[in-house]
């Protein structure tokens, strides 16, 4: 067994105890593997143990793995589904719309339009997360919780995207009950808008440290990246 399978069998431990701990289905929560300044061969030992889908914070980075890998995986082994979770910058939707499944970081109503406008006609729609700042805190990345409604509904109206859920990034935050309570605040946003017949499924909250957490005020998403690839080489 590699050392990165390992690591995957245990992060899963995790996410199936604590489910287990607040009465969820571990089938309700997907894992997604931050693969962010790691290299194809990290990312391809996590897919061959079973690892489907990877978040990627450097959309340029992102991009060349995405092209690479999907000629280098073992015949018959589906492709990985990419997540960009990093700021997108108005010169890197294009990339972001032409190369992603996922992106989780949408706070602009311009961010969505230009995404929306490059995603090619062949390809499904572009899965999207609105990004809350739901504490305000330093991270000043995310729409604010009294724009939140309204953003979401200009969402829908744009064909190419699809809109699915939730993301935010609060301030750490020092115990297992003040994570759960900032989470539930934004749990709280996501049940406000499907009471308004949104259909939201995804909640991606929790990270490495707080994922217990996160689980248990209803986390559909969790990122996890150290615990599965090792420290990173650089700041990231």
């Amino acid at each position: 067994m590699t050392t990165i399978e390992h690591n995957l069998q245990a992060v899963r431990a995790r996410i199936e105890a604590a489910c287990r701990a607040c009465g969820r289905d571990p089938q309700s929560v997907t894992l997604l593997a931050v693969s962010k300044t790691f290299g194809l061969d990290a990312i391809a030992a996590a897919r061959i143990a079973g690892q489907q889908a990877f978040g990627e914070n450097y959309i340029q980075e992102a991009v060349g793995k995405i092209t690479v890998l999907q000629q280098s995986l073992p015949d018959g082994l589906p492709a990985p589904v990419w997540h960009c979770i990093g700021p997108v910058q108005s010169n890197k939707t294009r990339l972001v719309a032409e190369h992603f499944d996922w992106v989780h970081t949408v706070d602009r109503l311009k961010t969505a339009q230009r995404l929306n406008e490059q995603r090619p006609q062949g390809l499904a729609p572009l899965q999207v997360c609105i990004q809350v700042n739901v504490d305000g805190g330093a991270n000043k990345s995310g729409v604010a919780p009294q724009e939140l409604a309204e953003l979401a509904q200009h969402l829908t109206e744009l064909p190419r995207l699809r809109l699915r859920g939730l993301m935010s990034l609060p301030e750490p935050a020092p115990d297992f009950e003040a994570s759960k309570a900032v989470f539930m605040r934004v749990r709280a946003l996501f049940d406000a808008l499907n009471s308004q017949g949104y259909g939201l499924d995804v909640l991606s909250l929790g990270m490495s440290a707080d994922l217990e957490a996160a689980i248990h005020a209803g986390s559909t998403l969790v990122r996890v990246g150290s615990a599965i690839f090792g420290a990173r080489s650089r700041a990231a």
